[in-house]
């Protein structure tokens, strides 16, 4: 197909085909010299020497993060903020989109107005931790939830994905007496499982970075996800006072980068394993819900 493009054409798959491996480098070169650290001996760590491939390789910075049940705790406080999250808000989504893609509905343009309008206006911070305090949700993982279950971004995507469904769909399911909740239920949403995953996967990834809502509204050990987890990590790992310090054995093979490194690469494997299963929904879901207004 190629030989029938113009040299102008030619030119710009090249350019874009440059452009990309250019980013895939700038994204590949700094995880593996994040990897390369978290395998290495300690003295190449403190020396600077490890670039792109470990030096005396070895897995005690692993062994000692799998040996520290705060590390567990905080997985699991994750895993479930990230699976409740995404679950609630793509329901939330799904049932806030539906109406909303019937030209029909009354005051419609002015509903997604004020969606809209909430994407670059907020209340701010303290009107919001002082909600939580009055609702008795710190130090509950519904305070982490609830400011970020209602994604704007994600509704117009699945709005703007359900107005690309033909309308006869809907009409023949209307004749054979079909109610609205019947035809969401067994006509829409299987149809539209490409955007229902691709808005799962950015709940998902949201709440898995989540970090400022955790650290704001929770103040319970047993309730701290990892990202605030990685956060105690970085500022404690080499201070002698703090709840993760080294013991002088530990210091001798492993170092504190090693450490830190090691929990950041954990931190990120859970949505780097996710996404195989998820990236043939991606792209057409993403296309389909962004080109209609």
């Amino acid at each position: 197909m190629e030989k029938h493009l113009s040299k102008g054409d030619r030119m710009f798959v090249a350019a874009a085909h440059g452009i990309l491996i250019a980013s895939v480098l700038l994204i590949a070169f700094p995880i593996l010299n994040l990897v390369s650290v978290s395998l290495s001996g300690a003295n190449h760590v403190y020396s600077g020497a490890v670039k792109l491939w470990p030096m005396e390789f070895q897995l005690d910075a692993y062994r000692y993060i799998l040996d520290s049940k705060t590390f567990f705790s905080a997985f699991k406080v994750s895993v479930l903020l990230a699976a409740a999250g995404s679950l609630i808000g793509v329901v939330l989504a799904v049932f806030a989109a539906y109406p909303l893609s019937k030209p029909h509905l009354p005051g419609r343009k002015w509903i997604v107005l004020v969606y809209v309008f909430t994407m670059m206006f907020s209340g701010g911070i303290v009107p919001q931790y002082l909600l939580m305090h009055s609702l008795h949700l710190l130090n509950t993982i519904w305070a982490v939830i609830f400011p970020s279950v209602t994604n704007v971004f994600n509704l117009l995507i699945m709005k703007n994905f359900l107005e690309t469904l033909p309308d006869e769909i809907e009409e023949a399911a209307k004749i054979d007496g079909a109610s609205q909740l019947k035809i969401l239920f067994h006509i829409m949403l299987p149809l539209s499982t490409p955007v229902i995953a691709t808005i799962f996967l950015f709940f998902a990834v949201g709440f898995w970075n989540d970090y400022f809502n955790a650290r704001m509204y929770i103040t319970d050990q047993q309730l701290m996800p990892l990202q605030v987890y990685l956060r105690t990590v970085i500022f404690e790992a080499q201070n002698p006072a703090g709840n993760f310090a080294l013991d002088q054995n530990t210091l001798k093979n492993v170092a504190p980068q090693s450490i830190i490194n090691a929990t950041v690469f954990l931190s990120m494997l859970p949505m780097v394993v996710l996404y195989p299963f998820l990236q043939k929904y991606f792209q057409r879901g993403m296309v389909i819900g962004s080109v209609k207004g």
